[in-house]
């Protein structure tokens, strides 16, 4: 492909070179380059790509995209941008035929309820006939392919790849997360989002290598807002203003406030032995009774979400409604049966936000006993063990302290750490590091009413241990359990 074909979309200086190069492929890895490719200087929070071009040059790239000059042996073109993330994201679209410009994206931005939020707005518009795309903070769905997901919102140029499989795949929409990161990092640049959705907003990501301030995050997460045709919002957010600051869309709002446009009314917790959900009304914009099999309020706006962007694309509400119920995500308050007395799940509540939204709401279900199985990861701040272990003392009845990727350190280490959390509380113990029993004692612990939550793994499927991944899925965990406890009874 020719290099003026690549740079139709971008302001740009050719300072060497000539843009009449022909480009074999795209990079910005300096592992992944060939010959005749292109390559991407980025300034990264640790390494700077532009460190690499010696490197590159040999390996037989011949265009480079740079913010600043650099030294190149003659027949090497040396492209100047203002921005090479943002060069990235433009010239990956041109180089997989701007395949965004041939799907309807949907763009989910929020400190909760992305994933869940996509996995329901795929699970209606497939019910309705759409072919739907997804990438996500567990995976990119492609068709009948599924690829595990390194980042909530991938490189630039790795979702337009994705896109461009899509089409290929016959999606005619695709369902994304845009995080902040990926906001910031340019990663979704020149994408023309047909509907923009801001959940909910709190302080989080802020850091060195994240966001500098909780006003910075803010921002970021706004940008979504400058290019996209529609916003639909969160009414009850009290950041709102600020996330739609510059904002260039047509709004319109959701929640339960009495000014938003789609709003839910009387809602009602639903609790049966292996079963929890909500139900509540849907006012406004649609008018219609739904019911989740996921529980609590935070399930209520997920929803409410899905549905105010699916009635964008005249989803008729018995669709709605049938494609809710069938809605999972893989461990995001997955509730796997294993009695018919108590009820136990599986969700990725890893910090002491998530973790005390998750049992706060299980709360209000007013079961028997709350358990709460949990781990922290090794290698990590120990501030959020701490957290944790005063969250799960104070909220449950029963706290199951476990191992959780302990990484280079010591499992008994960590859990140490997680007991002073503890001990700061009344919340009474137990000390189980294997994780496989540590859930067998729940599973055999549970008494009637009980609600049992197994923390902090989600949909991840291994353990890692001293720089390796071994295989291990709480599902997995669990049937054998129940397996073994079948052998052991007949």
């Amino acid at each position: 492909m020719k290099l003026m074909d690549l740079l139709e979309r971008l302001e740009y200086e050719c300072v060497s070179g000539s843009v009449d190069a022909e480009v074999n492929g795209i990079a910005n890895d300096s592992r992944h380059v060939e010959e005749g490719f292109l390559f991407f200087c980025i300034r990264g929070a640790v390494v700077d790509g532009h460190k690499y071009v010696p490197e590159v040059v040999e390996k037989g790239v011949r265009v480079l995209v740079t913010e600043e000059a650099v030294p190149v042996p003659e027949g090497v073109t040396v492209i100047k941008v203002k921005d090479s993330r943002y060069a990235m994201a433009v010239i990956s679209a041109a180089w997989f035929g701007y395949p965004a410009e041939k799907l309807k994206v949907i763009g989910i931005t929020g400190t909760k309820g992305k994933t869940t939020t996509t996995y329901m707005v795929k699970s209606i518009l497939e019910s309705a006939g759409h072919k739907v795309g997804l990438i996500g903070t567990i995976e990119a769905i492609i068709g009948d392919t599924v690829v595990p997901a390194t980042n909530t919102t991938p490189e630039s140029c790795t979702i337009q790849e994705y896109f461009s499989k899509m089409v290929d795949a016959g999606c005619d929409c695709v369902v994304m997360e845009v995080s902040s990161q990926g906001l910031m990092l340019r990663r979704t640049a020149g994408i023309s989002f047909e509907i923009g959705i801001f959940t909910n907003i709190q302080p989080d990501h802020i850091g060195p290598a994240e966001h500098e301030s909780f006003e910075d995050y803010m921002r970021c997460k706004g940008l979504l807002f400058r290019q996209c045709r529609i916003g639909i919002v969160n009414a009850d957010d009290s950041h709102l203003t600020q996330v739609l600051e510059g904002h260039t869309c047509k709004v319109e709002t959701f929640g339960f406030s009495e000014k938003a446009d789609l709003r839910a009314e009387r809602t009602r917790m639903v609790a049966r032995p292996g079963y929890l959900g909500i139900d509540y009304h849907v006012a406004g914009l649609l008018d219609m009774d739904v019911e989740i099999d996921i529980p609590g309020t935070f399930s209520v706006y997920n929803s409410l979400t899905a549905i105010a962007i699916c009635r964008h694309f005249g989803v008729s509400q018995t669709d709605i409604i049938e494609a809710l119920k069938k809605a999972r995500v893989k461990g995001r308050i997955e509730m796997v049966k294993v009695s018919d007395e108590f009820t136990l799940m599986i969700d990725y509540a890893h910090n002491a936000m998530s973790l005390e939204s998750l049992l706060t709401t299980l709360q209000e279900y007013h079961p028997r006993r709350l358990i709460c199985l949990f781990g922290c990861g090794g290698n990590r701040a120990k501030a959020r063990r701490y957290e944790m272990g005063e969250v799960s003392g104070r909220l449950a009845d029963l706290t199951i302290i476990t191992s959780d990727n302990p990484r280079f350190e010591n499992p008994e280490d960590i859990i140490a750490d997680i007991r002073t959390g503890i001990e700061k509380t009344d919340g009474k113990y137990v000390e189980i590091p294997d994780r496989k029993e540590a859930i067998a004692y729940a599973i055999h612990h549970g008494e009637p009413g009980d609600v049992i939550v197994l923390a902090g793994k989600g949909h991840e499927d291994y353990q890692e241990i001293r720089g390796k991944k071994y295989p291990m899925d709480e599902r997995v965990l669990i049937r054998e359990i129940l397996e073994e406890d079948r052998k052991s009874q007949a």
